[in-house]
């Protein structure tokens, strides 16, 4: 079976699970972690906590891989290399890539500084493979895909 790259897994039900329960004891309700697992499972369109863990995977699903070969814009430029490296953040839901480039990429937008190459890039991606960091523009800063 594969998994979206929107697919939570039982960790981020877990913690959503916990959060529930404190929400539920800060207004004097609480609820037991058992209770908080099914109604987590519930609201993600399951049936129960059991029918839910055996669904989904053990942790988050990642939008690259390492040594996979990926295309993309950086800074409005084309590009595609070959993924050195991915971290995933503690919020599970953005990943620090690292890109060795095929050919160098020229990040400078002004005549007057010449070519500035960079061989190798490194940004914060979602799980669509979008930076959150934007130009002046408003454009990502990257956008990165599998080839």
């Amino acid at each position: 079976m594969s998994f979206s790259l929107d697919t939570p897994s039982t960790t981020t039900l877990k913690s959503e699970a916990r959060a529930l329960r404190a929400a539920r004891a800060a207004t004097a309700s609480p609820i037991t972690h058992g209770a908080a697992l099914e109604e987590v499972a519930r609201n993600h369109g399951y049936r129960d906590w059991n029918t839910a863990s055996a669904a989904l995977p053990d942790r988050a699903a990642s939008p690259l891989q390492v040594a996979q070969r990926v295309k993309g814009t950086y800074l409005g430029r084309p590009f595609a290399g070959l993924v050195l490296g991915v971290h995933m953040l503690a919020d599970m839901s953005h990943f620090e890539v690292t890109v060795k480039l095929d050919r160098p990429v020229d990040v400078s937008r002004s005549e007057l500084l010449g070519p500035i190459l960079r061989h190798r890039l490194r940004a914060t991606v979602d799980l669509r493979g979008i930076s959150a960091a934007q130009t002046s523009d408003g454009q990502p800063h990257m956008r990165i895909s599998r080839v």
